[in-house]
C-alpha cells in the first residue's frame, strides 16, 4: 500500500525518491560514517509530512510512546535493534527497568509500555516496570483491553542506584517526557546506564536546537544528493518568550511569522507551487501537539491573542515559541488526512505507522484527540528498496525514503544531545 497522494504535484517527490534510490550506496555510507563519530539516541520517533513537493520531518520525539502501534511483523526488527543497542551500551546486561509516565490510567499508553517490555524481553533481558509516581506504593497490576497486562512497581532508590525490591537493573530505560524537569530520584545515578540521558527531557530540550542541527545536516546531505535542502527541511525561526494573554513578545513573533511566510512564498514561486503558504507556531519545548497553532497570515496572530484575552485559548498561553514552516500532508488513508511516523532504535529503522485524522485538514496538526493509527505496509521489507520500480508506485521505495528522512532527524538529535550535554568536556 502506497498511500493515496491527492495532489497533482507528485513530480518533485517522485524525483526526490528517484534521487534517493540512485544515491543509496552513498547515503548508507554517509550514515555509517556519521554513526562512527556520533552516538544515536537510544530510540526515537519522527513525524514526517509529505506535501507532494517536499518531504520533511516536523517533530522528533526522544521518548516515543506508541510502540503498541507497531505490528507483529515489525517486532523482529525492533528486537534485533534492541539487542544491538543494549550490547553496545552494556554487553553483560541482564536486568532492565522501564520508567513510564505517571498517568497509569491511560490504557493506550500502558499498551505501549507492555510492547516495550515485550521487545526487551525478547531481546534477552529481565524487564520490570518501575513507577516514580508517589501514588504507587505497592505493585499494581493493570489488565489492558488487548489482553496484555502491566505491573507497575514502586521504585527503590539507594544512594547510588535505582531499582525495585529484589531487582537491581544495570540499565534504566526512561519512557517519560520529564516535562516538569528531571525528578531527583533519577539524578546522580553514576553506576547505572540511564537511557536516554536526562537532558533529552522536555524541561531541557528545545525544538529550535533540534531543527538548527537538522538544518545544518540537511545542507550537507543535500550536497551529497545534489538537491535543494529545502525539499527535505522545514524552515523555522526562534521567536523567544511570548505571552498571548498579555501580548508580551507578540510583535517579535509577528515579524518572524511575516519573514518566514515571505521566504516560503519565494520558494513556492521558484518551484511553481500553487498552494497557500502557512506556518505553525508552537511551544519550543514540550511533546507532540502541545500548543500547535496554524497561521496563514499575520492577522491570524491577532485573533489568537484575542482568543486568549477572552479566556478561550486552550493552548499554552505563555512560553518560548518557535515558528516553523508549515508542511502540507497530502497523503490519505481511507480518505482521511494522514502522516507517516517512523520509529527507530539505535541507528535502525524498526517500523512505523500512519497517524490518521478524519476531522483535520492537510495544513493542520494531526496529533490530536481523535487520531487513529494505521500500520505502514510491511508485507515487503521497507529497508530493501526495489531498484527499477517506477517512482511513487513501490511501497518499499517510498518507505525507504521516509526511513532516510527519519534517520537524518535521528542524526540531528544526536548532534543536539551532544551540544546540550551538561557533562560534556569543554576544551579551551
Amino acid at each position: 500500500m502506497v498511500p493515496h497522494l491527492v495532489t497533482a504535484l507528485t513530480g518533485p517527490i517522485n524525483e526526490l525518491e528517484q534521487r534517493v534510490l540512485d544515491s543509496m550506496p552513498a547515503i548508507e555510507r554517509w550514515f555509517r560514517l556519521e554513526w562512527m563519530e556520533h552516538t544515536p539516541p537510544f530510540y526515537c520517533a519522527v513525524d514526517i509530512r509529505n506535501a507532494g513537493f517536499k518531504l520533511a520531518p516536523v517533530d522528533t520525539n526522544l521518548y516515543p510512546g506508541g510502540w503498541n502501534n507497531l505490528t507483529q511483523q515489525m517486532l523482529p526488527l525492533a528486537v534485533q535493534a534492541a539487542q544491538a543497542a543494549i550490547e553496545k551500551i552494556c554487553p553483560e546486561a541482564k536486568n532492565l527497568l522501564v520508567i513510564p509516565e505517571n498517568h497509569s490510567r491511560n490504557t493506550f499508553y500502558l499498551a505501549n509500555v507492555a510492547q516495550l517490555v515485550r521487545i526487551f524481553h525478547m531481546a534477552g533481558l529481565n524487564v520490570r516496570v518501575g513507577s516514580i509516581d508517589p501514588a504507587i506504593k505497592s505493585p499494581k497490576k493493570i489488565e489492558l483491553p488487548n489482553g496484555d497486562s502491566v505491573c507497575l512497581e514502586p521504585v527503590v532508590r539507594t544512594k547510588r542506584r535505582l531499582g525495585l525490591k529484589h531487582f537491581d537493573p544495570c540499565t534504566i530505560l526512561v519512557n517519560n517526557y520529564l516535562s516538569a524537569g528531571a525528578p531527583g530520584i533519577l539524578e546522580d545515578l553514576h553506576e547505572q546506564y540511564l537511557l536516554p540521558p536526562l537532558h533529552a527531557g522536555w524541561s531541557v530540550r528545545r525544538k529550535s536546537n533540534h531543527f538548527h542541527s537538522y538544518e545544518e545536516l540537511s545542507k550537507r546531505f543535500g550536497k551529497l544528493l545534489g538537491i535543494d535542502p529545502w525539499l527535505i527541511t522545514p524552515m523555522y525561526a526562534r521567536a523567544g518568550e511570548v505571552n498571548f494573554a498579555n501580548g508580551d513578545g507578540v510583535d517579535v513573533l509577528t515579524s518572524h511569522v511575516d519573514a518566514l511566510l515571505t521566504r516560503i512564498r519565494r520558494k513556492y514561486k521558484e518551484y511553481g507551487i500553487n498552494e497557500k503558504p502557512f506556518v505553525v507556531v508552537k511551544a519550543d519545548n514540550g511533546p507532540h501537539g502541545m500548543g500547535v497553532m496554524t497561521v496563514r497570515e499575520t492577522a491570524d496572530i491577532e485573533s489568537i491573542v484575542q482568543r486568549f484575552r477572552n479566556g478561550a485559548g486552550t493552548e499554552q498561553g505563555a512560553g518560548e515559541v518557535i515558528v516553523q514552516e508549515g508542511v502540507l500532508t497530502n497523503e490519505r488513508v481511507h480518505n482521511a488526512v494522514a502522516e507517516p511516523v517512523v520509529y527507530m532504535m539505535d541507528r535502525y529503522v524498526v517500523g512505523g505507522f500512519y497517524r490518521v485524522h478524519a476531522q483535520r485538514n492537510p495544513d493542520e496538526n494531526l496529533d490530536m484527540p481523535g487520531a487513529s493509527f494505521v500500520p505502514l505496509a510491511f508485507s515487503e521489507s521497507t529497508h530493501l528498496p526495489q531498484p527499477g520500480a517506477k517512482p511513487g508506485a513501490s511501497a518499499p521505495n517510498r518507505f525507504y525514503m521516509y526511513g532516510v528522512v527519519g534517520r537524518l532527524a535521528m542524526v540531528a538529535a544526536s548532534y543536539e544531545l551532544e551540544a546540550t550535554n551538561p557533562d560534556a568536556e569543554i576544551y579551551e
